[in-house]
């Protein structure tokens, strides 16, 4: 009896420590905040069946004495088989702050099994609830390192406010939006590089910490203007940026039903993305793009201009107008018309004609920055697609549009009207949206209509996914047959080979969920 004891010791420790790892690793994706990880784990009970099992095993020990070990070992050796090296699609980082957690949860996890060499009635209940209870320690080890976290990005923050002032001359671009915010960073870039030295972002670096550490480890002496990507999930996310960087510049790219989820309301969405016009100083240079309805409802109370693509009823109060569009699968044309001048013949490669809106927003601010349309027109040529928002991936035998960052409803239907263009075989993959709030399952069954309209085949990953999205195809009398459920991407990947038709394919990747969804 006692190597089995010794064994379940072992067995737990392991899988105690897969536990651990997975949850920090969930935790990660909800930015180390303790209400998103809850609201994770509410939703998420049935992930937590090995927990429950181990914890009402150990309740039963304390009368049982021994017998509920073996069940346990059988229950770790489960947990073990099905999450020892689980695929991820965003792996865990193991920044320093992860590495801080993993420090303190360990702690609590050898001085909870420390409990074992001091009673003989309660070790079984021990070894259950150190892994039964692993989702709860680890937030646990978060509360008490909170103070370190604090210094910490307290010192890393000063440090990039003592660089920036070092800077003086150096022009800060801020640039946010629902979406479209990145491929605007991108563009913008692009652009201004024909005649600045310019730093950006990298990648999704939009968070307070993510642009600090931009700021630390890659801005030089020589750079002239920093674009900086402003990424928000709750209200006031975009002033605490503002607060870092101080922006002289701006731009709001659209205000939209994104992240539903976390801020609660349209209004709490607008509210924070006008934090940015907030934080400008007296004299900035203002960009919004007049296009979204949410922008021009809700004006700023300073001075602005507006940009897009020509519309009757609103482009007449356009500082800058984007028309003539003509968008194709090998890229678009289009002129644009500024207060001052009209620059005819513009070209970029890029896929959809809605990327013309950020475009001609990339052009104005870099004419307010002192570029002229001579300096413009071979920088845009330069502009190529930002990676998973409309990338076109040529696979042999088949097209990929990939489009998997992050979907929104306006993004989803661009994507869509992109897809449209092709004439091959049209087969769209797609989990669906997620953080829309109430209004998930009502944007998804929309979605599943627009889709109807354009595809020849539709490929959902996720049961409960893609209810709503099925719904909206069957609205439209789109073919049950041509229609299938995926249990995973890979899956719904290995399913577009068993497509037969005489046409090339081309495959919209439409989103593609983080793992904790």
């Amino acid at each position: 009896m006692e190597i089995i004891f010794y064994l379940s010791i072992i067995l737990s420790a392991i899988a105690s420590v897969i536990s651990i790892i997975n949850n920090i690793h969930i935790f990660q994706l909800n930015y180390y905040r303790t209400d998103t990880q809850l609201s994770w784990l509410m939703k998420n009970k049935c992930l937590l069946v090995f927990n429950a099992f181990a914890f009402l095993l150990g309740i039963f020990s304390i009368k049982l004495w021994y017998s509920p070990i073996i069940l346990l070992i059988v229950i770790f050796l489960f947990y073990i088989k099905k999450n020892y090296k689980k695929e991820t699609k965003k792996p865990l980082v193991y920044t320093a702050r992860v590495k801080r957690l993993l420090v303190t949860t360990f702690i609590i996890v050898l001085a909870l099994y420390s409990l074992i060499f001091i009673t003989s009635t309660l070790d079984v209940l021990v070894i259950a609830c150190v892994f039964a209870f692993s989702p709860v320690i680890i937030l646990i080890a978060n509360l008490i390192n909170q103070p370190i976290e604090k210094a910490v990005q307290r010192y890393y923050i000063n440090d990039a406010k003592k660089i920036l002032k070092s800077h003086s001359s150096l022009i800060i671009i801020g640039i946010t939006g629902s979406y479209g915010k990145t491929s605007m960073k991108y563009y913008l870039t692009t652009i201004l590089n024909g005649k600045f030295n310019t730093l950006m972002t990298p990648e999704s670096y939009n968070t307070p910490m993510g642009i600090v550490k931009t700021i630390r480890t890659e801005l030089k002496p020589t750079h002239q203007i920093f674009v900086c990507e402003m990424g928000a999930k709750w209200v006031n996310d975009i002033k605490e940026i503002c607060d870092i960087v101080h922006p002289h510049h701006g731009i709001i790219t659209s205000i939209g039903e994104q992240h539903l989820e976390s801020f609660g309301s349209l209004e709490n969405i607008v509210k924070t993305k006008l934090e940015l016009a907030d934080a400008l100083p007296e004299n900035a240079v203002l960009l919004m793009n007049g296009n979204s309805d949410a922008i021009i409802n809700n004006l700023p109370q300073r001075k602005y201009e507006l940009y897009g693509t020509q519309q009757a009823d609103k482009s007449d109060s356009f500082s800058y107008t984007a028309f003539d569009i003509k968008a194709s699968r090998s890229g678009m044309s289009f002129s644009i018309k500024s207060e001052k001048e009209v620059a005819e013949n513009l070209s970029a490669k890029l896929l959809g004609e809605h990327n013309a809106i950020n475009l001609v927003g990339a052009v104005a601010m870099a004419m307010k920055m002192g570029m002229t349309i001579d300096e413009i027109r071979p920088q845009l040529r330069k502009i190529k697609g930002v990676p998973h928002r409309l990338q076109l991936l040529d696979k042999g035998d088949i097209t990929f549009i990939d489009d998997a960052y992050n979907s929104n409803p306006n993004g989803c239907k661009a994507a869509l009207d992109t897809l449209a263009l092709f004439d091959d075989y049209k087969v769209l993959v797609t989990p669906g949206m997620v953080e829309l709030g109430g209004m998930q399952d009502e944007l998804n069954e929309q979605f599943g209509r627009q889709a109807a309209k354009v595809c020849d085949y539709v490929i959902l990953v996720g049961e409960k996914q893609a209810v709503p999205i099925k719904k909206g195809l069957y609205e439209e009398n789109f073919p049950a047959k041509q229609i299938f459920v995926a249990s995973s991407i890979h899956s719904a990947l290995s399913h577009i080979n068993v497509i037969k038709t005489d046409k090339r394919k081309i495959v919209l990747l439409e989103n593609d969920l983080p793992d904790n969804y």
